[in-house]
Order: C-alpha cells, then structure tokens, then sequence
C-alpha cells in the first residue's frame, strides 16, 4: 500500500481484512475523527492517554490504532461523560489535532493461533510458544521467584505481584494477558497443566484466592500479576512492525502508554 492519497480508512480495512475479515459484533472501530482523510502517519499502543494523543501529534501523526478504549468503557459510551471535564479536555485535544482514533480489540483477538499479544509477550521474554495453543510456553525449570524476577526485567516492570510458594518449580506457564477472567486462568492451570498463569489483571477474590489456597493446601499452582497494560503494550508494538511492512511509505510508531501506578 503505497503512500500519499492513501485514506485513515485504506489502513483500517487493511487492519480488518487481514485479521479475519469484518464481524457482526464488535466493539472496535472509530472513536473519534474523520477516517476519510490522507493518512499522514500511525501511531500504535495499548491505550489512546491523554499523554499518547499528545505525542500523536507531536509525530504528525493522525490516526491512533488503540487496544482499549479512550473514554472510560469497554463500549465507549459517552452520553453520561458528556458534561465531565476530562472528557471535554480529551475530546478538545483530539479536535485539535484532527486525529483519529480507531479501536482494535476484538479483531486482534479473534484467532488465538495469531494472537499477537500472546506472540509479543512470548517474544519480549524469549520463550517458544506453543503453535496451537500461543498463551502456553514450556521453560527451562525455575523457581517462582526467579520467574517472577525475569519478568519484572525483560517487561521493564516497577513491580509485580506473586500469589505462590516463591520456591516453586515452573515448567509451563500460561500468559494469561489482559482480563481474561479466572475461569480461563483456572482452565489454564488445570486442562492445559500449566503451573503459573501470567495475567494482565485480576478481581482480587477471584484467582488470587484459588492461587492462595492452591498453596495452602499443597496444589502447587500460582499467579503472577504483571498489570494489563503491562501484558498487551507488546502486542501493540507488534502490529506496529506489522503495519510498518504493509504501508512502507507511512510512518508508523509505537507508542506504549506505560503503566498507569507508580510504586509509592
């Protein structure tokens, strides 16, 4: 796909077209913006932040390719927000800017076998995944706290989060990314023989407590929480390198969003 008359819409059919083809249901799409103007650059990250926007345009860029969405819900339903000073603030800095910004979620997710998420992450900690089954990858054995610390490093993580005997060993872990919810992470852990799931995020009452009592009672499973952002920020980088072969002659960027707590 070559450059200069190219539309924001040419590289969103593409983005769709080669991920499956259109879907009946679906939260993605456009969030802002006119897709109908000349792509002047892309900008790729798991979340559109105010900070991101910001370097968007910083770039020239004028579509952002987000993972999440930008105002505050999974449908981005904004009739409630639309007296809210932060919404106002961040639909006025989109004005400006002219930008666009299209949501890929489900899309991206929609054929586990080229998961990029699951790929990226893979990638980022140098591991093999499995071919049918990506979130799944067998490592040399480890303690959980040496795991946990390879994470923290090869994932540039402020910190982390462990539920597990910390001497533990570690043969086949499921990454987990994002919230995918504590029946995969449990199904993970027991259909597919996994010993510790990787995951994004987590409700606190849900596999953090199987994780504890799987130690209490001598299961020998356990959890590591990374932060979503923290899991699918790689992903995102990815499909950067993968629009990048498609449209030489648009630049494209990635922008991660970084990790929204700080450790106090």
């Amino acid at each position: 796909m070559a450059g200069g008359d190219v539309t924001i819409q040419a590289v969103i059919d593409l983005v769709i077209r080669e991920h499956g083809g259109r879907m009946w249901r679906t939260v993605d799409g456009v969030k802002a913006g006119d897709p109908r103007r000349p792509v002047a650059g892309v900008v790729t990250t798991f979340l559109a932040t105010g900070a991101v926007i910001k370097r968007a345009a910083e770039l020239r860029a004028n579509l952002i390719i987000t993972h999440e969405p930008i105002f505050y819900g999974h449908k981005d339903e904004t009739g409630w927000l639309e007296d809210d000073p932060v919404y106002r603030a961040k639909r006025r800095l989109l004005d400006e800017h002219r930008i666009v910004v299209c949501r890929f979620h489900d899309y991206l997710h929609r054929d586990v076998r080229r998961d990029g998420f699951y790929l990226g992450m893979a990638e980022a900690l140098g591991w093999e995944p499995d071919p049918e089954r990506p979130f799944l990858c067998s490592i040399r054995p480890t303690s959980l706290a040496r795991l946990a610390r390879l994470l923290k490093k090869r994932l540039h993580l402020q910190a982390i989060r462990v539920v597990g005997d910390p001497r533990m060993t570690c043969r086949r872990v499921a990454l987990m990314v994002g919230a995918s919810g504590m029946r995969s992470h449990v199904e993970a852990l027991n259909d597919f023989q996994a010993d510790v799931v990787v995951c994004g995020e987590v409700r606190e009452w849900e596999t953090v407590e199987y994780a504890r009592d799987a130690r209490e009672l001598g299961v020998g499973k356990a959890l590591i929480v990374v932060g979503h952002a923290n899991s699918e920020e790689v992903g995102m980088a990815r499909l950067a390198g993968w629009l990048r072969q498609r449209i030489p002659a648009v630049p494209v960027t990635h922008v991660p969003a970084g990790d929204p707590f700080r450790v106090m």
